[in-house]
């Protein structure tokens, strides 16, 4: 038995919790069984404390705490493969980024201000050139982080094996792609 299963037999339920994440996210976690197609097909889940079935199951019992102190949901990348093999249509992407939004600023690991820059740094990087822009993001996450010299081993290595370009790529219809993000701005608003 792992930790995480010996830390969800010791959680007294609550079920505040569970209906705030289903009233944010409009799904039906109540229907989850716990079958683990989620973690089994989760690219992420050997990084994370905490597996995707076990922070939905966490949900169901009202562990908000143990939760909220868990690097699963800023590790969770949102590809929605858990949705896609789901059974019961729950796309645990969705719970976590519903309690990385939980998380009070003041709270938040040095990990999540990592994940949530680089994020920055990797939409930035996406809105200006149309395409990921590998040294321009790292450049931006590395001023974002403070984190200069962490990799410059790997950089140098990736660099002169040509893995990263020094200039950008051109993107056809570069304004169509800029039109996007301002939608997407529009009704985040």
């Amino acid at each position: 038995m792992s930790v995480a299963e010996r830390e969800i037999q010791a959680v007294a339920p609550s079920f505040s919790l569970l209906k705030l994440v289903e009233r944010k996210t409009g799904l039906s976690i109540s229907r989850c069984f716990q079958c683990q197609k989620c973690t089994n097909g989760c690219p992420v889940s050997d990084t994370m404390e905490l597996k995707t079935h076990e922070v939905v199951r966490l949900v169901q019992l009202g562990a908000r705490e143990r939760l909220l102190s868990a690097n699963s949901p800023w590790l969770c990348i949102s590809c929605r493969t858990c949705e896609a093999r789901c059974p019961n249509d729950i796309d645990s992407s969705r719970i976590m980024e519903t309690l990385r939004s939980l998380v009070e600023p003041a709270h938040r690991t040095k990990q999540a201000h990592r994940v949530e820059s680089f994020h920055a740094a990797f939409l930035g990087t996406v809105r200006q050139m149309g395409r990921a822009y590998e040294l321009g993001l790292i450049g931006l996450y590395k001023v974002k982080t403070g984190t200069y010299s962490q990799d410059l081993k790997l950089g140098l290595a990736m660099f002169q094996r040509r893995k990263l370009k020094v200039l950008p790529e051109r993107v056809r219809r570069l304004k169509e792609i800029r039109g996007i993000f301002r939608r997407a701005e529009a009704r985040k608003g």
